[in-house]
């Protein structure tokens, strides 16, 4: 486990290529495996693969979302939040799952930040993705995963660049090492 964390890193670049029915399946019961306060799941989850709305989800904010329009695949991770006071946090846990199994798969993937980001002016990123693929008001829009065999290659992280500096044994300001 700790190699597939050191080695998943942010992928916006894809291969023009499909994630094939098995893998999405995968993803998707990585993503129903996600622990939640109560066992309240009050995530809910729009796989998509046509991409003339992923063109459109790339269109959410104006900065973030762009490199979505060329992934084949992409997951919008959304909320009910009638079911759980902390369903950002089920949602989060459940997102970073699928983001692990993706890496386990070796294929990239990368997390879009909708709540709390702007459309526009006029309109939030989740009123936006609300409208586009009629999403109920009452229903929240955490993040898209973007998700692809990768086109780009960046190095794992090294043991050198972890902040063992914001860790602490027993109290705070006690150093872990």
């Amino acid at each position: 486990m700790l190699e597939i964390l050191m080695r998943r890193r942010s992928i916006r670049v894809f291969e023009d290529r499909k994630v094939q029915g098995d893998m999405i399946d995968g993803l998707v019961k990585s993503a129903l495996l996600a622990p939640t306060s109560k066992n309240n799941r009050p995530w809910k989850f729009i796989v998509v693969e046509d991409q003339a709305i992923l063109e459109k989800l790339a269109e959410a904010k104006p900065h973030g979302a762009t490199f979505l329009k060329n992934a084949p695949l992409g997951i919008v991770v959304l909320a009910d939040p009638a079911k759980s006071d902390v369903w950002v946090e089920d949602t989060s846990i459940a997102t970073i799952l699928v983001q692990m199994a993706a890496e386990a798969m070796g294929l990239g993937s990368c997390w879009i930040q909708i709540r709390e980001r702007q459309h526009s002016n006029e309109m939030s990123a989740e009123e936006y993705i609300q409208k586009l693929m009629d999403i109920p008001s009452s229903i929240k829009v955490e993040a898209i995963i973007a998700i692809g065999h990768p086109k780009e290659t960046k190095k794992p992280i090294s043991d050198e660049e972890l902040q063992f500096e914001k860790v602490y044994r027993d109290q705070y300001g006690k150093f872990y090492k």
